[in-house]
């Protein structure tokens, strides 16, 4: 059998056709795809009309984007962080013990007298 795509609409449609009674085998010979293609189509775009497909793409695609802003957002984090760390710097709210590291590990730049 040839591959083809189908749209989620057509595949909805044969979903509908197979739920209304239709053999899977006939509808797939119709449609020319494997009985067990119509099988594992079920689960994914069972129950769902062309308007949840849509609103499912845009949904996706929209989650998409988020996890791509996290991801951005996530990287310049750490590369302040790391950059801090170089530096020496204290982070907001960081303990003022790390002052007293920076104290041991340098020449002290004054003197007591």
């Amino acid at each position: 059998m040839r591959k083809r795509r189908f749209t989620e609409a057509q595949i909805v449609a044969i979903l509908r056709e197979f739920d209304a009674g239709a053999p899977a085998e006939e509808l797939a010979r119709r449609q020319g795809i494997h009985a067990n293609t119509i099988r594992l189509w079920r689960p994914k775009y069972a129950g769902m009309s062309a308007s949840d497909l849509a609103r499912l793409k845009q949904l996706e695609a929209e989650n998409a984007q988020m996890q791509r802003i996290i991801a951005r957002q996530t990287v310049k984090i750490d590369a302040m962080e790391e950059l801090l760390r170089k530096n020496s710097w204290s982070l907001p709210g960081e303990a003022v013990g790390s002052m007293k590291t920076m104290v041991a590990t340098r020449s002290p730049v004054w003197t007591s007298t």
